[in-house]
């Protein structure tokens, strides 16, 4: 899942190698907090979040057999 993301992030961005997944797990959660360079955070972002909000459903639907909810955060 970590390598999902950082893919989908990798293909935004202007600066690739600034891009760096950390996953975070608790109880019932996963968090993948995407850090990208601060130029790029826009475009991961989206006009009015919707980049966001797909790069989430995507990897929403991908962890369905995951029994813990995944959530993408983005850190810049």
């Amino acid at each position: 899942m970590e390598d999902l993301v950082k893919v989908i992030a990798k293909a935004l961005v202007d600066h690739p190698e600034d891009v760096h997944v950390e996953v975070v797990e608790k109880e019932h959660v996963i968090v993948y907090e995407l850090t990208v360079h601060p130029d790029d955070v826009g475009k991961v972002i989206g006009k009015q979040g919707r980049i966001a909000k797909a790069l989430r459903t995507v990897v929403t639907s991908a962890a369905v057999k995951v029994s813990k909810r995944v959530t993408v955060d983005i850190v810049s």
